[in-house]
């Protein structure tokens, strides 16, 4: 593994970084105050290539791989979560899940328009009622000549109101058969398939995160993705890698929090001298650094991994696991040194603050990594 950023790294870094202090950092205050979902914003990250960073240039994307994805991510989310977590959702699920899973028609009638940021994607595999227990989905799909019925919502999706398509899983046999799913392309549009409400939530508020209500909802079978019962082992392998993109939308996120922490911590003077000079802030800096440098290397692991074609099941649960306990533990820390000013929305502390808490409970709590590390561990 190579520890060194490469030249491609280096130049995302640094394209990202640019784009967002021109196109993100000057707005994203309002658009967390409005839960405005900037579609303009994601568009542009598709001229630049990054809502396809993993699509192969055949198909209109980039062509790079979990590495630079990694980097993309995080130096986004260190800006601004909510940017860095929509732009992983519409690459690692709904694109990912094409890319991995889909017929070579329905890549090259989809991917171009994911890749390019023409279109917009969405992922539904989380109901009401389920949440982790995704075994016991009640939205269910049955098959009516040519077509498939869908009935049934999905919630707590991202992008499920704006995206133009979404990969959908639904039932299509028993309750708790893991073989009883499949996963369809349901296009916004299709009648049956609507948004319900969106989520009014405590942090990242720029990324929409709604219901997706399908009532009689007819897809063609043309658009099943895969076999007939695959969609539920098909969305595993799918979040093996989003959880990796979670663990560096974490990453960015901790990262972030250090950074202004530690600028804050030179400038603020108190007792005639900088609050950095204090060991009390000392110690908690020096924590952060240590535990985002381990989160670090634990996240670009996984991602060697998986661009190797190893199996990351348990890599990309350890790294998504330790990453987000870590942004949740930074963002706090990061609080406490800014003291009374960062309870305010005058300096960037309480936002990763309310930013960090979803990547602990996003694409899998930290109890779920657990007991996915636990079972390859008694394998």
């Amino acid at each position: 593994m190579e520890l060194v950023a490469t030249e491609n790294q280096t130049m995302i870094a640094q394209m990202v970084r640019d784009f967002g202090a021109h196109h993100i950092k000057p707005h994203m205050m309002k658009w967390d105050e409005s839960q405005e979902f900037p579609l303009d914003i994601f568009r542009k990250l598709g001229e630049l290539g990054l809502m396809g960073v993993l699509v192969p240039q055949e198909y209109g994307g980039a062509g790079f791989g979990y590495t630079e994805y990694v980097t993309a991510i995080a130096e986004l989310s260190k800006i601004d979560g909510s940017i860095g977590l929509s732009m992983a959702a519409h690459n690692s699920l709904c694109t990912g899940h094409i890319l991995q899973h889909a017929s070579e028609a329905q890549k090259i009638k989809y991917l171009p328009k994911l890749a390019s940021g023409e279109w917009i994607g969405a992922w539904g595999l989380t109901e009401p009622n389920t949440g982790s227990d995704a075994g016991n989905m009640r939205t269910v799909a049955v098959q009516d000549g040519d077509d498939y019925v869908l009935n049934g919502a999905k919630n707590f999706i991202t992008h499920g109101k704006t995206g133009n398509v979404a990969v959908v899983i639904a039932r299509t046999g028993e309750v708790g058969d893991s073989h009883g799913m499949t996963a369809f392309i349901v296009e916004r549009g299709t009648p049956g398939f609507t948004a319900g409400r969106k989520e009014d939530k405590l942090g990242m508020r720029a990324s929409e995160t709604t219901e997706m209500i399908f009532t009689d909802c007819r897809v063609p079978k043309e658009n099943v993705i895969g076999n007939v019962g695959d969609g539920f082992v098909q969305s595993l392998k799918v979040l093996d890698g989003g959880r990796i993109s979670i663990a560096a939308l974490s990453l960015g996120i901790a990262q972030g929090a250090y950074e202004a922490a530690l600028q804050y911590s030179k400038e603020r003077h108190q007792f005639n001298q900088p609050i950095s000079n204090f060991q009390g802030i000392g110690f908690k800096l020096a924590d952060m650094a240590t535990e985002i440098e381990a989160a670090s290397l634990l996240t670009y692991r996984a991602a060697d991994m998986k661009d190797r074609g190893l199996n990351v099941n348990r890599e990309s649960a350890m790294a998504k696991l330790y990453a987000s306990e870590v942004a949740v533990r930074a963002a706090n820390e990061g609080l406490q040194i800014f003291g009374g000013y960062g309870y305010t929305k005058d300096y960037p502390a309480e936002k990763f603050y309310r930013d960090a808490k979803l990547c602990t409970i996003g694409e899998g709590t930290s109890e779920i990594q657990k007991l996915v590390i636990a079972r390859t561990l008694l394998k």
